[in-house]
Protein backbone atom coordinates (compact mmCIF):
# COMPACT_ATOMS: atom_id res chain seq x y z
CA UNK A 1 0.00 0.00 0.00
CA UNK A 2 1.62 3.24 -1.14
CA UNK A 3 -0.97 5.64 0.27
CA UNK A 4 -1.54 6.13 3.99
CA UNK A 5 -5.12 6.41 5.18
CA UNK A 6 -6.16 9.15 7.63
CA UNK A 7 -6.72 8.22 11.28
CA UNK A 8 -10.25 7.70 12.58
CA UNK A 9 -11.89 11.08 13.35
CA UNK A 10 -13.83 9.52 16.24
CA UNK A 11 -11.08 7.72 18.19
CA UNK A 12 -7.83 8.62 16.33
CA UNK A 13 -7.00 4.98 15.60
CA UNK A 14 -4.29 4.50 12.97
CA UNK A 15 -5.72 1.14 11.79
CA UNK A 16 -8.36 2.43 9.36
CA UNK A 17 -9.13 0.51 6.20
CA UNK A 18 -11.16 0.97 3.02
CA UNK A 19 -14.46 -0.77 2.42
CA UNK A 20 -15.81 0.33 -0.94
CA UNK A 21 -16.19 4.11 -0.87
CA UNK A 22 -16.03 4.23 2.93
CA UNK A 23 -13.19 4.28 5.42
CA UNK A 24 -13.77 2.10 8.49
CA UNK A 25 -12.21 2.03 11.95
CA UNK A 26 -11.88 -1.50 13.35
CA UNK A 27 -11.54 -0.24 16.93
CA UNK A 28 -14.70 1.87 17.28
CA UNK A 29 -16.61 0.80 14.10
CA UNK A 30 -16.87 4.41 12.89
CA UNK A 31 -17.46 4.73 9.13
CA UNK A 32 -16.96 7.84 7.00
CA UNK A 33 -16.49 8.79 3.37
CA UNK A 34 -12.92 9.36 2.28
CA UNK A 35 -13.88 12.42 0.20
CA UNK A 36 -15.77 14.09 3.06
CA UNK A 37 -13.47 13.34 5.97
CA UNK A 38 -13.61 16.18 8.49
CA UNK A 39 -11.16 18.69 7.08
CA UNK A 40 -11.97 22.37 7.30
CA UNK A 41 -8.46 23.71 6.72
CA UNK A 42 -8.76 27.01 4.89
CA UNK A 43 -12.56 27.20 5.18
CA UNK A 44 -14.00 30.11 7.12
CA UNK A 45 -17.21 29.27 8.96
CA UNK A 46 -19.27 32.12 10.41
CA UNK A 47 -22.26 32.21 12.74
CA UNK A 48 -25.64 33.83 12.03
CA UNK A 49 -24.33 37.35 12.65
CA UNK A 50 -20.99 37.00 10.86
CA UNK A 51 -18.58 36.15 13.70
CA UNK A 52 -15.85 33.67 12.68
CA UNK A 53 -16.16 30.34 14.51
CA UNK A 54 -13.29 28.10 15.61
CA UNK A 55 -12.95 24.68 17.24
CA UNK A 56 -13.62 24.83 20.98
CA UNK A 57 -15.88 27.91 20.87
CA UNK A 58 -19.07 28.24 22.87
CA UNK A 59 -22.18 29.15 20.87
CA UNK A 60 -25.83 29.91 21.66
CA UNK A 61 -28.72 28.53 19.61
CA UNK A 62 -30.77 31.50 18.33
CA UNK A 63 -33.99 29.73 17.35
CA UNK A 64 -35.92 26.73 18.66
CA UNK A 65 -35.06 23.57 16.72
CA UNK A 66 -37.09 20.38 16.37
CA UNK A 67 -35.13 17.17 16.95
CA UNK A 68 -36.35 13.73 15.90
CA UNK A 69 -36.86 11.51 18.92
CA UNK A 70 -36.86 14.39 21.41
CA UNK A 71 -40.18 15.72 22.75
CA UNK A 72 -38.76 19.16 23.55
CA UNK A 73 -36.10 19.77 20.88
CA UNK A 74 -33.47 22.46 21.37
CA UNK A 75 -34.80 25.72 22.79
CA UNK A 76 -33.54 29.13 21.73
CA UNK A 77 -30.87 30.34 24.15
CA UNK A 78 -29.32 26.91 24.73
CA UNK A 79 -25.55 27.17 25.15
CA UNK A 80 -23.40 24.63 23.35
CA UNK A 81 -19.82 24.34 24.58
CA UNK A 82 -16.70 23.04 22.87
CA UNK A 83 -17.92 22.86 19.27
CA UNK A 84 -15.96 21.20 16.48
CA UNK A 85 -16.08 22.45 12.88
CA UNK A 86 -16.58 19.68 10.29
CA UNK A 87 -17.70 19.11 6.73
CA UNK A 88 -21.02 17.57 7.71
CA UNK A 89 -24.02 16.31 5.83
CA UNK A 90 -25.52 19.06 3.70
CA UNK A 91 -24.77 22.43 5.28
CA UNK A 92 -24.42 21.10 8.85
CA UNK A 93 -20.93 22.29 9.75
CA UNK A 94 -20.82 22.15 13.56
CA UNK A 95 -20.34 18.90 15.47
CA UNK A 96 -21.27 19.14 19.16
CA UNK A 97 -22.79 17.44 22.18
CA UNK A 98 -25.89 19.03 23.70
CA UNK A 99 -26.85 18.29 27.31
CA UNK A 100 -30.03 16.22 27.46
CA UNK A 101 -29.99 15.47 23.72
CA UNK A 102 -26.55 14.01 22.93
CA UNK A 103 -24.14 14.30 20.00
CA UNK A 104 -25.44 16.00 16.86
CA UNK A 105 -24.59 18.37 14.03
CA UNK A 106 -25.88 21.93 13.71
CA UNK A 107 -25.90 24.55 11.00
CA UNK A 108 -23.80 27.62 11.67
CA UNK A 109 -26.75 29.76 10.52
CA UNK A 110 -28.75 28.90 13.71
CA UNK A 111 -26.06 29.74 16.28
CA UNK A 112 -24.39 32.88 17.63
CA UNK A 113 -20.90 32.95 19.14
CA UNK A 114 -20.98 33.54 22.91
Amino acid sequence: MTETLPPCPACSSQYTYEMGALLVCPECAHEWQATTAPDTAGAVITDAVGNVLADGDTVTVIKTLKVKGSPTGIKAGTKVRNIRLVNGIGDHDIDCKIDGIGPMQLKSSVVKKS
